[in-house]
């Protein structure tokens, strides 16, 4: 079949980005289904901020490519090998495809699961296809879906099947941002009633983060971000205490808090961002890093003090999420009004836009803008709609 995609052609291009023009609108070709593998038509996709790394080169990723991670979708197609979904049928992503045979996969932990990794390396499917293709040559496919596109062929594990009652652009959030900021707090950091945690940068990710600890029911929230809208947000959602970053950040939370939190969750993406988030961790307590900087970049910390102030540091990817068991498990806590996700949703926007949505995300003043491909609904534009950017 023929349909539109956004194409990124080179990485680092300079900002802004309605003049480089990192991605180009095309009319490309997409194979259909093989086993296993299903054919979807795209409802929403969000822009995030490991997309906009992608776009800066952090990421390196084999080129031209399709990007886009985070989306809902309804399913139009199955191919052989597919006994559980049907046409119709409504869906999560998930950017983490799994084999569901590796020693993660068996172990309970898909989200680091190793062929999906290899995969992802290679710019294939799971099973090693290219279905993207322009004027006959292949495009390469990223974490599986390639979301910024009107249609996608990805592997059966790539999609969670949810209540076709929930609406679909809301729940576009839930393969990403939700998944890895409120699990990095539930799941991997196992935050509960009467715990203490500082969330340490409040885009998509870390709002989510904020947001799960006020479900889970923590007693302090310390929110730490160099914008002052966004803090005032995260005081609004729920924050006990909120920090402006900068060289006195650490000095100050730790004052605050009687030698810094028991559980601070990096969500950044920035080896600054993860330096502070050490820094204000008690002794005993644990640092969380949910965000994905620069692949080159390095992390330091003193390791006498890590043994003797017993603190631990934890990696948490995809929040540590089992994705069939915790997307209806966050559905159902947004649908009981626990986890109030949807007010993350910046705008709606086509594919005219895309460029310019990267550079307000760039800008740090939007949380989730969402991408529809087939058009952004007419109650949806900007002037009809409060949610709009």
């Amino acid at each position: 079949m023929r349909m539109q995609a956004a194409v990124l052609y080179r990485q680092g291009l300079p900002r802004p980005y309605t003049e480089s023009r990192p991605m180009v609108v095309e009319e490309v070709e997409l194979d259909p289904p093989g086993p296993g593998e299903v054919l979807i038509e795209i409802v929403a996709a969000g822009l995030c901020h490991s997309d906009l790394s992608t776009i800066e080169n952090q990421r390196p990723r084999p080129l031209p490519i399709v990007i886009g991670h985070e989306g809902s979708a309804i399913v139009r197609e199955v191919g052989p090998e597919v006994p559980d979904l049907k046409p119709g049928d409504h869906c999560v992503t998930v950017f983490v495809t799994s084999c569901g045979h590796c020693r993660y996969c068996d172990a309970g932990r898909p989200n680091i699961c190793t062929g999906g990794f290899a995969a992802r390396a290679a710019g294939t499917l799971l099973s090693g296809a290219r279905k993207l293709r322009l004027n006959g040559e292949p495009i390469n496919h990223n974490s599986g879906l390639s979301l910024y596109a009107q249609y996608a062929v990805v592997a059966r594990s790539a999609l969670v099947r949810i209540d076709p009652d929930i609406p679909l652009a809301e729940a576009a959030i839930f393969g990403c941002a939700v998944m890895t900021g409120a699990g990095a707090v539930l799941n991997t950091a196992g935050i509960g009633a009467g715990d203490s945690l500082a969330v340490v940068g409040l885009g998509g990710v870390g709002m989510n983060a904020l947001l799960a600890a006020v479900a889970a029911g923590a007693e302090r929230i310390v929110a730490i971000d160099t914008n002052q809208e966004k803090l005032a947000l995260a005081r609004e959602w729920g924050a006990t205490d909120t920090f402006q970053a900068g060289p006195d950040c650490a000095a100050a939370v730790r004052d605050a808090t009687d030698g810094g939190l028991d559980t601070v969750v990096e969500t950044a993406g920035a080896i600054p961002a993860m330096e502070l988030a050490y820094a204000i961790t008690a002794r005993g307590g644990q640092t969380v890093s949910a965000g994905l900087p620069n692949v080159q970049k390095p992390f330091s910390y003193l390791h006498a003090a890590l043994v003797s102030d017993e603190r631990s540091i934890r990696g948490s990817y995809m929040g540590s999420c089992v994705p069939q068991r915790d997307v209806p498990r966050f559905l159902r806590l947004w649908q009981r009004g626990r986890l109030p996700v949807d007010r993350l949703i910046s705008g709606h926007i086509g594919f005219d836009e895309l460029n310019a949505g990267f550079d307000r995300l760039s800008e740090g003043g939007v949380l989730r803008q969402l991408l529809r491909p087939h058009g952004v609904p007419a109650d949806l534009l900007p002037g009809n709609a409060s949610k709009a950017a």
